[in-house]
């Protein structure tokens, strides 16, 4: 048993800022290779952007009322071990960020990584032992689980001596969680749009929605899933899209496309099953597919225009594949932004001039991410 106080706190997680730092283009280049998934230099970016921002223990000062009837000391006290369940999408971004959590909070963890990436995690775990350790925290405060499975996992989640559950991933894995008797805290997918009025400007939107649609091949669930834009302003967009890293599909290039991407095209205005062979790869890997060679460097998303029911616009595809459709009116856009997240409330986006309608949108979707005329990432702090 070690007791090292709040302020011990601090310096341990300015080494893991520091650790992380310094391995995050060495962590994004494993993960790359271990998942296939994604795009090394914006892992990089992910891993640099929790290492800075993940909230640390500054948020859990100690704070005193005092007045007549005397003083109240408010402490924010540890709950112990944690259990955390980590995706193959983000699996080092995700391990920093909820062990800078879990530290800043005095509790320890114990990881049942994605089986995918349980090399890379694994690496991260003894990169993070050795910056708290440094810094004189306490040996083994994180650990991981050698050989992670789904029996491992359900053994975690209900193991008496865990506390609370981090989940991160699909949601068999968070209904799982929820089921249990923990607390739990749980980041699940999302389907996230991005409205276009006919008040944006359009060259920054289309900027904006290519290399948020595009990060990391759209593996990240803040990501932009679909596009919906007043029609006024669709061939303007569609346009810019082109001109800024996307390549537009041709209608007889989706239909080759749709066969491609999806196990299971689905019903009108529902999800469909995508094939999980092209998640996080490429644009021009999936473009080689049905023909279509270009630079991978210089095309970082596919832009596909779609009727409002396609399956496209209602499925979180997880690949640079972005849905573009038209509606025709601001109010249309908004009833078709809510309906096509689901409900979630995860993350939404507008380009809009008009200061009534980002706030009315807003309003609609009551997410915990929302952004006005920028990429999605930067609900993150990105940029």
């Amino acid at each position: 048993y070690q007791r090292i106080g709040l302020g011990g706190r601090y310096a341990v997680v300015d080494a893991i800022r520091a650790s992380m730092l310094e391995q995050a283009e060495r962590l994004a280049q494993m993960a790359h290779q271990e998942t296939g998934l994604g795009r090394p230099e914006d892992k990089v970016i992910k891993n640099r952007l929790v290492a800075t921002k993940a909230p640390g223990p500054e948020d859990l000062e100690p704070t005193a009322v005092t007045g007549d009837a005397g003083m109240m000391v408010t402490e924010w006290a540890p709950f112990g071990v944690i259990g955390a369940i980590t995706p193959t999408t983000n699996p080092t971004s995700t391990i920093i960020n909820n062990t800078i959590a879990v530290v800043s909070a005095g509790n320890a963890c114990v990881f049942n990584v994605h089986p995918n990436a349980k090399k890379v995690s694994a690496e991260n775990v003894r990169l993070l032992n050795r910056a708290i350790v440094s810094a004189g925290g306490p040996p083994n405060l994180i650990t991981a689980i050698p050989t992670p499975t789904i029996a491992s996992a359900q053994e975690l989640m209900h193991h008496p001596d865990v506390r609370v559950l981090l989940v991160t991933g699909g949601p068999g894995v968070v209904r799982e969680a929820l089921k249990t008797d923990k607390r739990a805290i749980a980041a699940g997918p999302g389907n996230p749009p991005a409205v276009v009025d006919e008040t944006a400007d359009i060259q920054n939107a289309a900027r904006s929605i290519v290399a948020g649609a595009s990060f990391d091949n759209n593996l990240i669930c803040t990501d932009e899933k679909t596009t919906i834009v007043v029609e006024s302003v669709a061939d303007r967009l569609v346009q810019e899209m082109g001109r800024n890293g996307a390549y537009v599909l041709k209608e007889h290039e989706l239909r080759k496309l749709e066969r491609i991407i999806f196990k299971e095209l689905g019903q009108p205005n529902k999800p469909g099953a995508i094939n999980p062979k092209w998640i996080g790869q490429d644009a021009a890997a999936i473009l080689a597919e049905i023909g279509v060679q270009v630079d991978r460097a210089e095309t970082r998303l596919v832009v596909a225009e779609v009727p409002n029911e396609h399956s496209l616009v209602w499925t979180e595809q997880m690949m640079p594949v972005l849905p573009v459709t038209r509606v025709q009116s601001i109010d249309r856009a908004i009833d078709l932004a809510v309906k096509s997240e689901h409900r979630v409330r995860h993350t939404a986006s507008i380009h809009s001039t008009n200061v009534e309608r980002i706030t009315r949108m807003a309003v609609a979707m009551n997410c915990s991410i929302f952004v006005a005329n920028g990429s999605n990432f930067s609900g993150l702090g990105e940029g």
